[in-house]
């Protein structure tokens, strides 16, 4: 009888392992929208890159839609239609498109946001869809300051490409919990003129910069400055207080490949969707 039981217990064992091996796949993927292109980056490159690179850490599946356009006019047919985001539960922008400044198109993509898709923004995205006076602070609700709002942050340009020490100036929080400061390969540190009150950063940037060479021609006793920015951070945008996720980093490959510029991007990503804990771990159902 002890042999029958015995040999009872470990059938059911088996059968049920495969039950229980399966239950975190029946929860289906993050469905993630990674569009990239346009001026200045490896976007071929760097769309492998962060697709691979999400896709080992979390349960998640990361659609690319990539135009393989080299201007600042690069756009995007995903864009034309009102319902473009409506199969994702997160967008990445990844874009390089300073010179596309059709409302039309850009309030296309901010409507979904502010509906309450979420967004992650790298790099580049930061100086895209730019228009008027550009340059100087936008006011709440002028015509140029939707794209912005979006992010969070208003950003015109960036110093040379020298490395960047990289500070996490709120290591509480669930995003940066547990992150080390480190020191990038050169990168380029996008300036900050304006941080809107919904955003919250989460480290800032430190690099020397050199005097540009005709400053040096006109003051040879010129030293190197020390730039400051906030190159993390999040924000709540539109009236559904959308989760949005951005990060100035990331515009060699080398950069984008580094585990902890894929492990910053990803918590990111989590949290925008909710899906992160407050230790800086995925939930059940997309941990890997």
């Amino acid at each position: 009888m002890k042999h029958k039981i015995t040999l009872l217990l470990s059938l059911v064992c088996i059968l049920s392992a495969p039950m229980f091996a399966s239950a975190a796949e029946k929860v289906a993927p993050l469905k993630v929208l990674l569009v990239a292109g346009g001026c200045c980056h490896d976007y071929v490159a760097q769309t492998k890159i962060l697709k691979e690179g999400i896709e080992s850490r979390i349960h998640a599946e990361v659609t690319v839609v990539l135009n393989k356009s080299t201007t600042t006019n690069t756009r995007f047919e995903i864009y034309e239609s009102d319902d473009w985001a409506k199969n994702y539960d997160v967008v990445i922008h990844d874009e390089c498109s300073a010179s596309v400044i059709e409302r039309p198109y850009i309030d296309r993509i901010l409507a979904a946001h502010k509906s309450g898709v979420p967004a992650v923004n790298l790099h580049c995205a930061m100086h895209s869809y730019r228009f008027g006076e550009f340059r100087t602070a936008v006011e709440d609700g002028a015509d140029n300051a939707g794209w912005y709002e979006m992010l969070g942050l208003q950003s015109t340009g960036h110093g040379p490409k020298l490395p960047i020490d990289i500070k996490f100036t709120n290591p509480k929080h669930p995003i940066t919990k547990g992150m080390k400061n480190w020191t990038t390969i050169n990168e380029e540190l996008y300036n900050n003129i304006r941080v809107f009150s919904g955003a919250e950063a989460l480290a800032s940037g430190d690099q020397v910069q050199p005097p540009k060479a005709k400053a040096l021609k006109n003051n040879p006793d010129l030293k190197p400055k020390l730039s400051n920015a906030v190159v993390v951070w999040t924000n709540q945008y539109g009236p559904n207080k959308t989760k949005i996720f951005s990060t100035t980093l990331g515009h060699y490959n080398e950069t984008v490949e580094d585990p902890r510029y894929l492990d910053l991007v990803t918590r990111g990503l989590l949290w925008s969707t909710g899906n992160l804990t407050k230790n800086g771990e995925a939930k059940a159902d997309y941990a890997k």
